[in-house]
C-alpha cells in the first residue's frame, strides 16, 4: 500500500470509529492492516450499544463516516474504496424508504449529516488523532480510540 493510500485508509477507519463512538457503540478494534478484501477495519462489538433514538440512522451514519472522513482529508470521495459501505447504506435506505428515489434522498441527507458531525472541531480532532495512531501502530484497541476522542473533545472545549 502506498503512503497516500495508507493515510487515507487510516482516516477512513478513524471516521468509522469516531462516528461509532458518537452513536454510543462500543468499538473492539480499529486497524489499517489489509485483509483479503479490505484495506482496514473498524470492529464494533455486537450487542454493546447505548440506546439511540434511531438505530438504522446511526448505522447509516457510521457506514458513511469512513468515506466522509477520507473525503474531508483528500478533497474527494473514494466511492470505489467505500463500495461495501455504500452498498450497505443503500440497503438500509431502501429498507427505510421503500423506493429508490426516496432511498437516494435519504442517503444524501445522511451523508450531509455525517459531514456536519465530522466537521465539528472536536470530532475532527478525534479523527486526526486516531488516524495518526493508526499510521504509527497499524491497529489500536477500541478503548484507545475512545480515549483519544475523549481527549480531543476535552481539549477543544
Amino acid at each position: 500500500m502506498t503512503d497516500d493510500r495508507r493515510i487515507l485508509t487510516a482516516y477512513h477507519e478513524a471516521g468509522h470509529a469516531v462516528m461509532a463512538l458518537l452513536m454510543g457503540r462500543t468499538i473492539q478494534k480499529v486497524s489499517i492492516i489489509p485483509s483479503q478484501n479490505r484495506l482496514g477495519s473498524c470492529t464494533i462489538q455486537k450487542g454493546r450499544a447505548k440506546q439511540v433514538q434511531d438505530k438504522l440512522e446511526a448505522d447509516m451514519l457510521i457506514l458513511l463516516a469512513g468515506m466522509a472522513a477520507e473525503g474531508k482529508k483528500s478533497g474527494r470521495y473514494n466511492v470505489q474504496g467505500a463500495g461495501q459501505d455504500l452498498q450497505a447504506v443503500e440497503r438500509l435506505a431502501m429498507a427505510r424508504s421503500g423506493n429508490s428515489r426516496q432511498a437516494a434522498k435519504l442517503l444524501h441527507k445522511m451523508l450531509d449529516k455525517t459531514q456536519h458531525l465530522l466537521a465539528d472541531n472536536a470530532n475532527w480532532a478525534g479523527v486526526k488523532v486516531i488516524a495518526n495512531e493508526l499510521m504509527e501502530h497499524e491497529s489500536i484497541s477500541g478503548r484507545a480510540a475512545k480515549h483519544h476522542l475523549t481527549l480531543a473533545k476535552n481539549q477543544s472545549s
